[in-house]
């Protein structure tokens, strides 16, 4: 995945994001719901991290061709 797809994965998930968030306002989200909305919060840390990885290989003068995408449990220990 290129800087541009991925900056497009993370413009489709958070459209998704607000999406689901928007249509239950005062109402809460069903379990199910919840569960897709973690769901996407964790994608949409994967790709975020992705492309810092690939923007700080490209800035070493390394390939960013060669960033990976980190398992869930690695990016969301990642202090904001």
């Amino acid at each position: 995945m290129n800087d541009k797809e991925i900056v497009n994965e993370i413009n489709r998930l958070s459209e998704e994001e607000h999406r689901l968030e928007e249509a239950h306002v005062g109402e809460g989200l069903s379990p199910d719901e919840s569960a897709q909305l973690r769901n996407i919060e964790v994608a949409l840390d994967q790709c975020w991290d992705l492309l810092r990885q690939r923007r700080a290989r490209r800035n070493a003068g390394q390939d960013p061709d060669e960033a990976g995408v980190r398992p869930a449990p690695v990016v969301e220990r990642y202090q904001q």
